[in-house]
């Protein structure tokens, strides 16, 4: 039968060798030469055997003659047994494949064609190139025909093939193991530069002291929760962190948010960062002179921050790992925020069959995934299950209160909620009074400890901020010189003095047209 890319779509089979280049009508990228050179050398030299038996797998030969030889070599070396000719030939004897390679003869030809096994590394650096090239033309291939196939579901082939992609590059250019030594040096390495820096931390600080001194920052590869009910705060301290990391610190975030619009979420920003309440500036409120002045002025530093928002609802999993990638690529982000886990998708096959717990734990080892695949944090907001409010006492969340998954807990390198005593009228506790304070209760830290740190909760302007205490906080160094603190500026401050301190109304007379 003819082969075309229809018939073979219907098939939604792994397109082999001869159909993807059959459909191309050119020869498949191979060495042969060089194939017979490898395993003569094989044969010949243990000492070449031994440096680069771990470089060449089986799939890199083309001649599937090759392959049974390499497979035999493999073999005897992993039962630490002799590796020549007469090895060779008996272990293909006995796979009862010694004649589909040519029998003896072909065997002795091999290694009587190898003068010298010097350049076997270069060799088989070699042959993986052509495999991998033979690789990409297959998965393109494959690509191409599904996509001719109207029940292919579009979002689950994009992702197959980015991932099918980067499991050619990670499989076959990148070590399996690390030797101990090389990892012992790196790790002095970074201790070393650790301390030769002016930051208290190693990873990405959030703004909140306590919380930073806790953590260490957000370190790169981690899956971070933070998890609360419903107005509790959620989005409201994720912008926050987003903020301090973008604004003050200048490293590039991606905020993808499933619940809010990017407008909602600048709308936020600005109060946050103007000290004007978000209900004031929705409702159109006609500002004075000179607050207009202070939200022109202070909005000014969100224009050059690093955030990038996708608002994108219903988003899969699989779109998402997309755009990260995307974004990493072109925008070198360093963290990743996502609002919020329960409203994503798995996509495809996970989404239709109605199993939600195990979607969502899909979900969850995807993100993990992706955080050790783009090397940066990714923290995921979570819905909390009921149990908070049907339990008595302080109603503190737990991480049994994590909805819809176990894998949650398990997945995550660092759990944290968000905690308002003073939302269920709780005003005094060991911490003193409540008002106007929220608890991150850091419940799971897979390399630290755990703990509580109240923070300030400032709800008009949907914004958290460092409690007061002695000492400046400088994001950028974690170093504290005298004053109280919020994110970098005084916690208590007034419109007036703020405005008489920082805004000249007069020079920002030209911009009263933009509101």
């Amino acid at each position: 039968m003819e082969i075309t890319t229809r018939n073979i779509a219907k098939k939604k089979e792994r397109i082999t060798y001869e159909q993807a280049f059959s459909l191309n009508g050119k020869t498949p990228p191979q060495a042969i030469e060089l194939e017979e050179a490898v395993l003569g050398a094989l044969m010949l030299d243990q000492n070449a055997l031994n440096n680069t038996i771990q470089m060449l797998r089986t799939e890199y030969f083309y001649r599937p003659e090759h392959q049974y030889i390499f497979r035999a070599i493999v073999k005897l070396f992993e039962q630490s047994k002799p590796v020549d000719l007469l090895t060779v030939t008996q272990q293909l004897m006995k796979d009862g494949q010694l004649e589909t390679v040519g029998g003896a003869m072909y065997l002795s030809q091999l290694v009587n064609r190898v003068v010298s096994a010097a350049h076997i590394e270069f060799h088989s650096r070699i042959l993986s190139e052509k495999y991998i090239q033979r690789e990409i033309i297959r998965v393109c291939t494959e690509t191409l025909t599904e996509a001719y196939d109207d029940t292919t579901d579009v979002l689950d082939l994009l992702d197959k093939t980015e991932r099918v992609l980067m499991d050619i590059d990670e499989k076959n250019f990148h070590t399996e193991y690390h030797n101990m030594q090389d990892v012992l040096h790196t790790a002095f390495e970074q201790i070393q530069a650790a301390q030769e820096s002016d930051s208290s931390y190693s990873g990405i600080p959030s703004g909140f002291v306590e919380l930073d001194r806790m953590t260490a920052g957000f370190q790169p590869g981690t899956l971070i929760i933070l998890a609360a009910r419903p107005a509790m705060g959620k989005t409201a301290f994720a912008l926050t962190m987003a903020r301090n990391i973008a604004v003050e610190m200048k490293k590039p975030i991606a905020f993808f948010s499933l619940e809010m619009t990017a407008v909602e979420l600048v709308m936020r920003l600005i109060s946050s960062e103007s000290g004007i309440s978000g209900d004031r500036l929705k409702k159109g409120e006609k500002l004075p002179d000179v607050e207009k002045a202070q939200l022109y002025a202070k909005s000014q530093v969100l224009t050059e921050a690093p955030i990038y928002i996708d608002d994108t609802p219903q988003l899969s999993i699989f779109e998402l790992r997309a755009k990260c990638r995307r974004l990493k690529q072109q925008h070198k982000i360093e963290m990743v925020f996502i609002d919020y886990l329960q409203l994503m998708q798995a996509g495809g096959e996970q989404s239709r069959n109605g199993n939600r717990e195990q979607e969502i734990s899909l979900i969850s080892r995807q993100l993990k995934a992706l955080s050790k695949e783009l090397n940066v944090p990714v923290i995921a907001l979570s819905q909390l299950s009921r149990a908070v409010e049907t339990r008595g006492g302080t109603k503190k969340p737990q991480l049994s209160d994590l909805r819809e998954s176990g894998a949650i807990e398990q997945d995550a390198d660092i759990v944290m909620f968000i905690y308002r005593p003073e939302y269920y009228r709780i005003f005094e506790d060991d911490g003193g009074s409540t008002l106007g304070m929220a608890d991150i209760i850091v419940a799971k830290h897979r390399s630290g400890e755990t703990g509580d740190v109240r923070l300030r909760f400032v709800a008009q302007y949907a914004k958290f901020e460092n409690r007061e205490i002695e000492g400046k906080y400088n994001l950028a160094t974690g170093l504290q010189p005298n004053t109280a603190f919020d994110n970098g500026g005084a916690v208590e401050r007034t419109y007036e003095s703020k405005m008489n301190r920082d805004i000249d109304p007069d020079a920002n007379a030209e911009n009263e047209d933009m509101f």
